[in-house]
């Protein structure tokens, strides 16, 4: 865990160790952590957002001969196939890994029932506002899978996701990450990504905290009162 924390403070470093190692397979490498981070359920704590601003970055620097319109795709490519893939897993085998004794361990009921909420409130709409939420972006596809929404109208949604998502990152990366100040304080630049990015998925969890506390005194209620009518 301390090696993950590390890379996302430092992934801008860590992505130009990866190109003066691996070359062109960077972007591969890339693709598929984007690609696990969206389709794997169990994997919602890789970077997302922060990846996709620092890719854009040290792409616009020449010296590393990375295309950014090349990124931009294959980025586009794995939160779709990621999505769709987790849209399978929940919709044919969702309750059985959450009850499953090794899956169940990375698939907190906490995040299913943020996710559910979140897709209750919004709608299909989710999907396309999930993508921009980091932990939420991964379940929201799990969750719509086993809602029984039609794949045809999920997919829609996701493709407007997955588009704006990738062009405003890679992109953000692209013209401002080199900027002097953005590159001497790079670490403190994805550290505020991570918490904005995060916001959401806190108040999130927030209102669902709220809402247990508040629904748990009425039940209780309505269990003394039935209890009382029997008696």
């Amino acid at each position: 865990m301390g090696f993950l924390f590390d890379f996302i403070l430092h992934i801008d470093d860590h992505i130009v160790n990866i190109v003066n190692t691996f070359g062109s397979w960077t972007y591969l490498i890339l693709f598929a952590v984007i690609f696990i981070e969206t389709g794997a359920v169990i994997m919602p704590f890789l970077p997302g957002d922060s990846l996709l601003f620092a890719a854009g970055a040290i792409s616009a620097n020449p010296q590393y001969g990375l295309d950014p319109f090349l990124f931009a795709f294959l980025f586009w490519v794995a939160a779709l196939t990621g999505d769709s893939l987790n849209f399978y897993i929940g919709k044919h085998v969702g309750k059985a890994m959450m009850n499953h004794h090794f899956f169940g361990r990375f698939i907190k009921k906490e995040s299913i029932e943020e996710a559910e909420h979140f897709f209750e409130k919004h709608g299909a709409v989710a999907i396309i506002l999930a993508r921009y939420m980091p932990i939420i972006r991964t379940f929201a596809p799990f969750v719509a899978g086993g809602s029984g929404l039609p794949y045809k109208r999920f997919i829609k949604y996701s493709v407007i996701g997955a588009t704006t998502w990738t062009i405003l990152a890679t992109g953000a990366g692209y013209f401002f990450g080199n900027i002097p100040f953005v590159k001497e304080h790079f670490s403190a630049v994805i550290i505020g990504i991570v918490i904005v990015t995060a916001i959401p998925a806190v108040v999130s969890a927030l209102k669902s905290q709220l809402r247990k506390k508040h629904t748990m005194p009425s039940e209780l209620a309505k269990k003394e009162a039935d209890t009382d009518t029997e008696i």
